[in-house]
């Protein structure tokens, strides 16, 4: 069914407790193991019809934030979901002890128990008022970053459609971009601090009244962590600050000569690669998507397959406009069993890579349509983030149809930047963990415990530099994952590295980096990261040996470009 097609109705929350409620009390009396399981069919068929219509909900405001309709709804749902919460949890603590419990573990796995008792450790109708205004917050983080409407040289520019200018060649237009970008944050920064801080006590709280510390287990236990711990990310942070952060400060030293800027670099010279221009993708929007549907009709016979089903069924939202909401992502419609691919074309290398990145999660997405149940469907974030992070490395051989005289600029950009991300992506997740450590900092803390990282992740950027926002370090603010997810930004580094070792296996068999990546997709949501990575015979990112490793491949890689040929 197309996505226009696909009706949408506010779902009865009332009837929706009633029916959990029920469900519960027969599974807790099934007598048999067949009517157990018909009952959790029953659960099953309740909640994918429930998660269509908070998901269509969520993409059609998503499009369109201005929308009234749906604006009302994106509210229902802040208040809604919490509540139904509730007596989900009740109907998983009647599974969980259920006398039938190893059938279902021989049937559907052992982990999915595992990841029930996990989501049961960050639930209490007790915190359902804090679920509620965290909603609301992060809704009107949401709303607020959409609504920027920035004068430019005589336009008017959301966000996204400002970012083209902040990369041009002209020193003194780039930097007038990156100051415009800037006012945009500075003028909103008391109401941006206020959202953060009452997010941060109201987290706080939720995890007192749970019995932690504070927020930073409970963070833990929603993003499911099931594998791996807070300690083992420190580990990570230590090899990144050992192997990839001197990597990262070298490009950047090479890139400020290259351009002929100031080391260490302001904001507006970093964004500028070569001074020849940066890579940019040839051809309209329309000619870039039709490209992107050649490479994965070439790139294997079950992703020529999805990209069909993707087109057929208009699956796809991928140009920016006023109104519309910041970044991309990827969702799922699990009744039409139809992923949903959101993004903003801007013009820059950005719409290759997001194209390549959430089609990569709506691949996978595709591959597990079928699994059951959902809980199986999809693993945890840091390895949804391989299927992304990879997709975008598949994607090379297909990059001079993008990219044409560029596609040289491109490889090396999209490698420098994998590398030049992580320890950007570490810092954001360090940075968390202080807030929340912390609850009581006050907003200046806050952006002078972000500063203090910078000095140890990003030697190369300076923030004394006369840029609004950026110039004074609070561009932590940007960061949409900070208010909305916490703790989710260190899942794209794990999986970069992870995608990183893929990378190095193309370089050496495309076809067998192909089976390997394949594997990992097809286990789904049925094995936890640690083991997903052990399927396709990678390297687990904590500690040194992955770290160290893709970093050696990509200064190989990155020494043998012949850097004179595009200055």
């Amino acid at each position: 069914m197309k996505f226009n097609d696909m009706p949408y109705s506010r779902p009865n929350v009332d009837d929706i407790c009633a029916k959990l409620g029920a469900l519960s009390e027969r599974m807790k009396n099934a007598a048999t193991f067949d009517e157990a399981n018909d009952i959790f069919v029953e659960y099953e068929q309740l909640n994918t019809e429930v998660d269509t219509m908070f998901s269509l909900a969520y993409v059609r405001h998503s499009i369109d934030t201005e929308d009234k309709f749906y604006d009302a709804e994106a509210e229902f749902m802040d208040e809604a979901s919490p509540v139904i919460t509730e007596p989900a949890q009740a109907f998983k603590l009647a599974l969980l002890s259920s006398p039938f419990r190893k059938q279902f573990e021989e049937r559907y796995g052992d982990l999915m128990f595992k990841n029930i008792e996990i989501s049961l450790k960050s639930f209490s109708p007790e915190i359902i008022p804090e679920l509620q205004e965290e909603n609301k917050l992060v809704t009107e983080y949401d709303k607020l970053i959409a609504s920027a409407q920035i004068p430019y040289e005589g336009g008017v520019y959301t966000l996204s459609q400002l970012t083209p200018y902040m990369q041009v060649t002209d020193d003194e237009k780039r930097l007038a971009a990156w100051k415009a970008n800037g006012s945009f944050f500075t003028e909103n920064a008391q109401k941006l601090d206020e959202i953060y801080d009452k997010l941060t006590h109201l987290r706080d709280t939720m995890g007192k009244k749970l019995g932690y510390d504070g927020y930073t287990q409970l963070g833990y236990y929603r993003m499911n962590r099931n594998s791996y711990t807070a300690q083992d990310v420190c580990r990570f942070r230590e090899a990144v600050k050992k192997y990839i952060v001197p990597v990262a400060d070298r490009l950047y030293r090479e890139q400020a000569v290259r351009i002929g800027a100031k080391y260490p670099m302001n904001h507006s010279d970093m964004a500028l690669t070569f001074r020849s221009g940066n890579p940019v993708p040839k051809g309209t929007p329309e000619e870039i998507l039709a490209h992107g549907k050649r490479f994965y009709h070439e790139l294997s016979p079950e992703t020529a397959g999805f990209i069909d089903f993707m087109y057929d069924n208009e699956l796809l939202d991928v140009l920016s406009r006023k109104g519309k909401q910041g970044g991309g992502y990827c969702t799922s419609f699990p009744k039409y069993k139809a992923p949903f691919i959101f993004a903003n074309f801007n013009g820059t290398q950005h719409d290759v890579e997001v194209i390549t990145h959430e089609a990569g999660h709506a691949f996978a997405g595709y591959i597990a349509r079928d699994v059951f149940p959902l809980e199986n469907q999809s693993p945890t974030l840091e390895s949804c983030e391989i299927h992304s992070m990879s997709m975008e490395f598949f994607a090379w051989p297909w990059a001079e149809g993008w990219f044409r005289d560029d596609t040289t600029k491109f490889y090396y950009n999209h490698l420098s930047g994998a590398i030049t991300f992580i320890p950007y992506g570490t810092m954001v997740d360090h940075f968390q963990h202080i807030v929340y450590e912390k609850p009581d900092m006050t907003p200046a803390q806050r952006h002078e415990a972000w500063q203090a990282l910078m000095k140890e992740y990003m030697p190369w950027v300076r923030c004394d530099s006369g840029i609004p926002f950026y110039g004074e370090g609070k561009n932590w603010q940007r960061q949409s994952h900070i208010y909305e997810t916490p703790f989710y930004y260190i899942d794209y580094c794990l999986a970069q590295t992870v995608a990183l070792q893929f990378w190095a296996l193309m370089q050496k068999d495309r076809d067998d980096a192909w089976r390997r990546y394949m594997a990992l997709v097809t286990n789904a949501g049925k094995k936890t990261f640690d083991g997903l990575v052990a399927s396709a015979g990678l390297a687990t990112p904590f500690g040194d040996t992955a770290l160290k490793e893709v970093a050696d491949a990509a200064v190989k890689w990155l020494d043998s470009v012949d850097m004179s040929k595009i200055k």
